[in-house]
This record gives C-alpha cells, structure tokens and sequence, in this order.
C-alpha cells in the first residue's frame, strides 16, 4: 500500500470516528464518549504524523531535483545557455508579433 493511499485510508478512518463521536454526544455522554474521543485523539494523532512525514519526503524530493539540476548545469553549462537562449528568442519572437 502506497503512502498516499494509507494517508488516504487514515483520513477515512477519521471522518468515520467524527461520525460516530457525533453520534454519541448526541444523545449520550460518559464512557461511550470518552471511548470515541480517545480513538480518534490517536486516529488525529497518526494522520498528523503522517502529513508531516509526506510534508518531509516532498522537501527531500525537492531539495534532491534542485541537486541535480544544478549538477547538470554545471556539467553541462554549454548546453545549458543554448537551451535558456533558445527559448528566450522563441518567447521573443512571439512577444513580438503581437
């Protein structure tokens, strides 16, 4: 299972506790109350973690793709200014004919 589909799945699992909390606090309260609070206070408690660990792995990912294009720049510095000269004549050119 995927980590966005596990982040999917938690997610679920909370509005389905909010559900049931609804539920119980509108009729009740006591230790059917206190039941359902605590297990989605832990269900809150995972997803949380959750966001925050895919929150880290896209900052890695990013920091990594900003590694290797600089490191592609820098090895292939040449290529590089052809490329960024190339695409500013096109924009240029169809600036200019409006």
């Amino acid at each position: 299972m995927s980590t966005t589909d596990k982040l999917k799945e938690d997610l679920r699992h909370v509005a389905t506790d909010i559900e049931e909390l609804l539920k119980v606090t509108a009729g009740q309260g006591g230790e059917r109350l206190s039941e359902a609070r605590e297990r989605l206070q832990t269900v809150l408690q995972n997803a949380r973690s959750e966001l925050d660990d895919l929150g880290s792995v896209a900052v890695e990912r990013a920091r990594q793709a900003a590694r290797d294009t600089d490191r592609y720049v820098h090895e292939h510095a040449w290529t590089s200014v052809g490329v960024a000269a190339g695409v500013g004549l096109l924009v240029g050119y169809i600036l200019g004919r409006r």
